[in-house]
């Protein structure tokens, strides 16, 4: 445990890791009121909840070959900056829309202040692999995963009682307010230049199309080459389909099976048993990730957390409900601490955002088209049991094709950094003479 605080040791982390909260904190507590609001304002149509996470990921299509392009070639420290300052404004934008009552304009609202928070998890990502030693990484991804667990701790309860106390729109006043203080952090932070610009000083007069589209272009082709790094994020697309599904799930399972007349009370304490065990599973991952490989940990993650998922679908009153959940809480962040952890190890520095920006996308992708389905399908064609079931099927096979396919990439990627060091020392050996 003192190993995984000391890299607080380290004060532009510190910095960066509370703007990455509070600008986190700034989109869930303020969506979730939002959720609140429409299923109270419009009960008989969940269909407007769904469009509102819809509107939360769809941005990303958009503006995904943008994204990673931006945090590698300008000031990763001012697109974070900004990125938060605009998403501050445009919830004052996102207030009015409410105000005038229109929805099509509170969709175009809630969109657009998606799309520009998209900028900022690339930046971030990128700063702090700059500032980190390979080393910590892993302790980097195993505290995202407790930050995780406490936004699902409190997240729903925030929301939900910001909701009640102040309104939807003071709670997006709240928003607002978090995103000026992670705005306000990002500024105050000393980083030096390697981090900020991998690649040299660039202006915005250097992204013209033609230069947009070869980054791209490169990121891409890099992440082909990278037959391990290929295979990871393949994985993202099917493991997007069940963000999505679970995204609206709990609350679904909730409402319209389980206890539909408490479902607001009996989702708030969802939120926090979810939490206490995700924070719980975060530990004991971290500890294991030290131990483990970590294809191992990530597969493992995987077909466990898959198990589990299915199995609340087969929940009869919301007490079996959440003991199930509490297990799917406690074993998938050994999956995502295993993926936070190896990705930083294996991007090149300078490439970090393109690789990013690709990732978001693949999931958004399976996350928006599981979104619709819902929306269109929900309970018309299918059951929230059935979305369970396929959620947690999903999980379990991408693990076993993790299984017997990692070690093998694994392997190949040790050896072939192993070579090449053995050439860069033989090149340099000369002038050491």
């Amino acid at each position: 445990m003192s190993q995984t605080f000391s890299v607080f040791k380290n004060r532009t982390f510190t910095k960066i890791f509370l703007a990455a909260i509070t600008s986190r904190l700034g989109t869930i507590v303020g969506m979730t009121a939002f959720t609140f609001y429409l299923l109270d304002r419009f009960s008989d149509q969940p269909i407007y909840a769904t469009v509102t996470e819809m509107m939360y990921s769809a941005p990303t299509l958009l503006v995904f070959f943008l994204t990673g392009v931006v945090a590698d070639r300008m000031d990763r420290q001012k697109v974070a900056y900004y990125s938060d300052f605009i998403c501050g404004v445009l919830s004052f934008g996102l207030i009015v829309a409410i105000w005038v009552d229109w929805m099509p304009l509170v969709f175009l609202a809630l969109f657009l202040r998606s799309a520009v928070a998209k900028f900022f998890a690339p930046a971030e990502m990128s700063l702090i692999q700059g500032i980190l030693t390979e080393e910590d990484y892993s302790t980097a991804a195993g505290l995202n995963q407790m930050v995780a667990g406490f936004f699902n701790l409190f997240a729903t309860g925030l929301g939900l009682g910001a909701y009640w106390l102040f309104g939807v729109q003071g709670a997006i006043v709240g928003d607002a307010i978090t995103f000026f203080i992670s705005a306000w952090l990002i500024r105050t932070c000393i980083i030096n230049t390697e981090a900020r610009l991998p690649n040299g000083p660039h202006t915005f007069k250097d992204l013209h199309y033609s230069s947009i589209f070869a980054d791209f272009k490169e990121g891409l082709i890099y992440i082909v080459k990278h037959k391990l790094l290929m295979v990871i994020i393949a994985g993202f697309f099917i493991i997007g389909i069940v963000n999505g599904g679970f995204s609206v799930m709990p609350i679904y399972i909730l409402k319209y099976k389980l206890v539909p007349e408490t479902y607001e009370t009996w989702s708030v304490i969802v939120g926090i048993v979810f939490g206490v065990f995700m924070i719980t599973g975060s530990i004991l991952s971290a500890m294991l990730a030290k131990k483990l490989k970590l294809y191992t940990c990530l597969s493992l993650g995987l077909i466990v957390s898959g198990c589990f998922l299915f199995m609340s679908g087969l929940a009869t009153t919301p007490i079996i409900f959440i003991i199930i959940t509490a297990f799917v809480a406690l074993t998938i962040p050994l999956a995502n601490i295993a993926i936070g952890g190896w990705l930083p190890s294996i991007v090149d520095r300078k490439m970090m955002g393109r690789v990013e920006s690709w990732i978001t996308p693949v999931m958004m992708i399976s996350h928006t088209t599981t979104l619709g389905i819902i929306s269109v399908g929900f309970p018309t064609f299918f059951s929230i049991t059935t979305l369970f079931y396929v959620c947690g099927g999903i999980l379990i096979l991408v693990g076993i094709g993790y299984m017997l396919i990692l070690p093998k990439l694994n392997n190949q990627y040790d050896r072939s950094v192993k070579h090449h060091n053995e050439q860069t020392k033989a090149i340099e050996a000369p002038s050491h003479t």
